[in-house]
């Protein structure tokens, strides 16, 4: 099965994401609420360079966190990475290597890009 076909496979059997397809290789989800900690998630993945690359914003305009301290984080983390805007918006980034795109490894990259950004909002109080 091609990469495409396996990512968008997965992404529509999780009953609890809400998935729009946005172009081939590229969709949109959100992760309730309820699932979330809080806030929903809105993430995007998409298909390029022989990686699924997953994306959410986690905070905006986080100015409680100290910016260097996702460094630190960065260091320790697996699969995801934090990135911070100059208007302190907090992002969360994953990758994976398509030929590890199964239904194990797409869940262990949504449910690590969901713990992070959880983490972040944790540490940040809101």
């Amino acid at each position: 099965m091609a990469a495409v076909d396996e990512v968008d496979a997965y992404l529509s059997s999780v009953e609890a994401l809400g998935v729009r397809r946005l172009a081939h290789a590229e969709w949109g989800l959100t992760v309730p609420g309820e699932n979330a900690g809080g806030d929903p998630i809105e993430a995007s993945v998409r298909i390029a360079e022989g990686l699924v690359r997953v994306q959410a914003l986690a905070l905006h305009a986080a100015d409680e966190l100290d910016p260097w301290m996702l460094l630190w984080w960065n260091r320790q983390t697996r699969l995801v990475r934090f990135g911070c805007t100059r208007s302190k918006d907090i992002w969360v980034h994953a990758d994976l290597p398509v030929c590890d795109a199964d239904q194990r490894g797409l869940d262990r990259l949504l449910g690590l890009l969901t713990e992070a950004v959880i983490a972040v909002r944790e540490r940040s109080g809101r």
